[in-house]
């Protein structure tokens, strides 16, 4: 409740609470993002083992729906959910190098969806000036108190139906540059909160 947001949207990217959507961000970030995207019924793909739990619980909270597996367990389930709350014109939420990494690495599965379904992908970073970082395979970030936070929200990546092998390749690239490219402007940018172009409040 603290954190001074501010929100940055590239050209050709969404307004903050555009539906539906299909949302991609790092493992790491899921602390900060959760609270900035609360309340807005998106769903979220978490794992099915024991953290995965913990985070469904916790994300149900602030009115995520928890939606279980991953690439490693229960993927295919996972998609056809995640196909059923986009078609009601709801989001849904992916964090791309997760459940295990590597850090920083997207998997295709946002990429086999927005194919199946029409719907955009956006990737998105939260960049917080002051933060603990745990010693996980992510460097799993919990922002400290009073700090900066920049939110920077990728150009919308409409994805053709029915990809497959170059192709498929071709658009997880994309989706791979989007969340490096936002992950390396918020992050050199956080310390501008509050002055000049990006005014500080509160999500």
């Amino acid at each position: 409740m603290t954190l001074r947001f501010s929100v940055c949207i590239e050209p050709g990217g969404p307004a903050f609470n555009t539906h539906p959507l299909i949302l991609c961000f790092w493992h790491r970030g899921i602390f900060s993002s959760t609270w900035a995207f609360r309340g807005q019924g998106i769903g979220v793909i978490t794992s099915q083992s024991f953290d995965g739990e913990y985070i469904a619980r916790i994300i149900s909270a602030f009115g995520y729906v928890p939606i279980r597996g991953s690439s490693s367990r229960g993927g295919a389930r996972a998609l056809l959910e995640s196909r059923r709350i986009l078609e009601a014109a709801r989001t849904v939420a992916f964090t791309s190098d997760g459940p295990r990494g590597p850090l920083y690495v997207t998997k295709p599965g946002p990429v086999l969806l927005a194919s199946k379904t029409g719907v955009p992908i956006v990737a998105f970073h939260i960049a917080v000036e002051k933060a603990w970082l745990l010693r996980s395979w992510d460097r799993f970030m919990i922002p400290k108190p009073f700090s900066r936070a920049l939110l920077c929200m990728s150009r919308q990546m409409a994805v053709p139906s029915g990809l497959a092998g170059t192709q498929l390749d071709q658009f997880h690239g994309e989706l791979q540059s989007a969340q490096d490219r936002v992950r390396e402007f918020a992050e050199l940018n956080v310390s501008r909160v509050g002055g000049p172009g990006f005014p500080s409040h509160r999500l």
